[in-house]
């Protein structure tokens, strides 16, 4: 913090964005996947930007990203911090979070403000898939991972890891997961938390996927801004919350005709 001024003063908009991180961290903790430390956000606020914020200097010495991200030149982002929890963002974003800048080799990051809080430790990988955005033209700003529990029990069974069958089962239990989640659930095997396979094989997946299921691991989502990426996440696992409590009565749920889904996909022009 320069001068005890928080980065936030006299800038309404980037202070929004802020307030919404700090909204959706405390819903992924109150809905009980944020256990500890667990999940990350990453959003792109480079719009909200100015150029005193561009001559602020580094609070911390720039970090290797492990790779060249030509995409992210001149970018800003605001992180979770690595073992920071969520419902402690929810609660004080500014000392559970960073903003960081991409250096002009797009190969470090250095934190500016407010604190020297280290960045989550997902953060080559969250870049990585902002940088293949940016790249393909897409406008999404912000990238979420979190631990939601009824999706993740359904990722234990190989029948649901299969090319789109867990999308058709959620799709079917109640319309608004199709009309919201209108792109469907990517899967991804099993792959070491962390690591550049997982990074590359969830990039893999996003020309057709906003939301990817890591199998016995969580969901990452992208979008326009945080909201929406929670939106999409919260709207799957409730279909998953449909289906086990179905199960739980014991009974396989009907759940809506393939005719009823290719009406709603006229009906509110869905891309699949």
């Amino acid at each position: 913090m320069i001068n005890n001024k928080t980065i936030l003063a006299g800038r309404e908009a980037l202070a929004r964005e802020v307030e919404q991180v700090a909204e959706v961290a405390g819903y992924l903790w109150q809905k009980g996947w944020a256990e500890r430390n667990g999940g990350n956000i990453t959003v792109n606020v480079t719009e909200f930007v100015d150029d005193e914020i561009r001559q602020m200097p580094a609070i911390a010495e720039p970090v290797a990203l492990g790779a060249v991200l030509s995409n992210l030149k001149g970018c800003y982002f605001f992180c979770k911090g690595t073992n920071k929890r969520m419902r402690d963002l929810a609660r004080r974003p500014m000392e559970n979070g960073s903003f960081i800048r991409i250096t002009d080799d797009c190969a470090h990051y250095e934190i500016i403000a407010d604190y020297p809080v280290k960045p989550t430790s997902e953060l080559p990988s969250h870049l990585a898939m902002h940088n293949y955005l940016l790249g393909k033209g897409v406008p999404y700003k912000a990238a979420l991972h979190t631990h939601p529990i009824e999706l993740v029990a359904m990722s234990h069974t190989n029948k649901f890891l299969e090319k789109d069958v867990l999308t058709n089962l959620l799709w079917s239990m109640i319309p608004e997961t199709k009309a919201f989640c209108p792109r469907g659930l990517g899967i991804v095997p099993y792959q070491l938390p962390g690591s550049q396979m997982l990074a590359e094989s969830t990039i893999a997946l996003l020309d057709d996927y906003d939301v990817t299921l890591w199998e016995k691991h969580g969901v990452c989502a992208v979008g326009v801004d945080i909201m929406e990426a929670f939106d999409q996440v919260d709207v799957l696992n409730k279909s998953a919350q449909i289906y086990i409590n179905a199960k739980c009565m014991g009974y396989e749920p009907d759940g809506m005709s393939q005719e009823q889904m290719r009406e709603m996909s006229v009906a509110f022009n869905l891309p699949k």
